[in-house]
């Protein structure tokens, strides 16, 4: 009798244990994916600020240069998909457009020397090179977060734990196409 009582109460500690190790590695689990999903807020907090400056800045631009209609057209159309995406994917890819268009405009504003001079102009265009800082910044973080998260759902244990719960792989936030190039531009 005391060696049945002796078993149960081995075998309760272990269930003990390992449910304590479960709850421990499910926290932290939650713990991972709502740095990745606070980092991506943050990306998208200033993915928002720098399109309401592109929308001021574009606003001004088109006061020096109304005959640019198509570049114009293609940064609302960008602006309006970013806004409206709904998952990571789709906000990277309506990014990636923005900025192109973006730099687009950036051209356009060199062949209107009294533009580079409006004082509008200058302010937004220097809130526009903070705001790409902290989008920088923000993707640097969410990347870092993205990264522990993947490394840790494909580790063991966690990996079993991860798969029960339904916890998959994060995509980083990549540059665009052609970011490698250097954009020339003239003053």
């Amino acid at each position: 009798m005391k060696k049945s009582v002796a078993v149960l109460l081995v075998l309760g500690l272990l269930v003990l244990i390992v449910g304590l190790g479960i709850v421990r590695g499910y926290n932290s689990l939650v713990d991972l994916e709502t740095s990745v999903d606070s980092g991506w807020a943050e990306v998208e907090n200033q993915l928002q600020r720098r399109a309401d400056l592109i929308y001021n800045l574009m606003e001004t631009v088109k006061g020096y240069a109304a005959h640019e209609e198509r570049v114009f057209t293609e940064i609302a159309d960008a602006r309006s998909r970013l806004l409206a995406a709904q998952s990571p994917t789709d906000q990277m890819d309506a990014n990636n457009s923005l900025d192109s268009a973006l730099g687009r405009l950036l051209a356009i504003s060199e062949s209107y020397p009294e533009l580079k001079a409006d004082a509008s102009f200058i302010r937004f265009q220097d809130e526009l090179a903070g705001t790409e800082n902290r989008i920088a910044t923000a993707r640097r973080r969410y990347n870092d977060a993205v990264e522990v998260w993947n490394k840790t759902i494909r580790r063991f244990p966690t990996v079993l734990l991860a798969n029960m719960f339904g916890k998959e792989a994060r995509a980083f936030f990549q540059a665009s196409p052609g970011a490698q190039e250097v954009p020339r531009v003239g003053f």
